[in-house]
């Protein structure tokens, strides 16, 4: 993801205290694809309003929250820090989750939707016997999800076993504990509801089509070591 650190003084007037604790704003990545090359599975205007919109407002709240925090600090209130935590872990976790959804999905000319290969393939075998057991599971727990959220699948750290879980509304996988997100699916009806409607089934079906299991893979096999 896009960064650049908050290191002026002049802005935040924080000095190298709060520099050293890493605070950063966050900037819009590129989509490594044209916004229609998904389409029939995801047509070209959501990914647009998706890409330049939504997730543009969560990484502009983000900083705003950021910038905020650190004024907060300075002040010492304390109040004020504790009120922002909330907004922090929406709008980061907004960016942080839409970053992983851009690479988990690529054009089928380029991959999308081919089935894993390699240990990733394996590790989902063994896990739940077959791919298309995960995927009904995962469209399943995505489809059934109220409000709004994402269905993830991911690696367990501890005992090295792929799971699957949903997070509500913009919150990170990791918030459920030491798993890895391989592939997050976002079930938020700006993801869909343009072309889809109120049929979120339908969206879960087809976003396979261009699920770029080659990336899933790649941090599998980086992260299972």
């Amino acid at each position: 993801m896009a960064l650049r650190s908050l290191v002026s003084r002049k802005t935040l007037g924080l000095g190298l205290k709060l520099q050293f604790r890493g605070l950063q704003t966050f900037s819009l990545p590129d989509l490594p694809y044209d916004y229609g090359a998904l389409e029939p599975a995801i047509s070209g205007e959501i990914m647009q309003l998706h890409h330049q919109k939504h997730h543009q407002t969560y990484i502009t709240n983000y900083n705003k929250n950021i910038e905020q925090l650190h004024h907060a600090i300075e002040k010492g209130d304390s109040s004020a820090v504790v009120k922002l935590q909330s907004a922090i872990k929406f709008n980061g976790g907004g960016h942080v989750n839409h970053s992983i959804f851009w690479k988990n999905l690529t054009p089928v000319q380029e991959g999308g939707g081919e089935p894993p290969h390699g240990n990733l393939g394996w590790a989902i075998d063994e896990d739940f016997g077959s791919l298309d057991t995960l995927i009904k599971k995962m469209s399943t727990e995505g489809a059934a999800l109220q409000g709004s959220g994402w269905v993830w699948l991911g690696l367990d750290k501890e005992s090295k076993k792929l799971v699957v879980e949903t997070t509500a509304n913009q919150d990170p996988l990791v918030t459920k504990g030491p798993l890895v997100p391989l592939l997050g699916i976002d079930v938020w009806e700006h993801a869909y509801y343009l072309q889809y409607k109120n049929v979120r089934p339908d969206y879960l079906k087809n976003i396979w089509k261009v699920m770029n299991w080659k990336y899933a893979g790649e941090v599998y096999d980086k992260e299972h070591s």
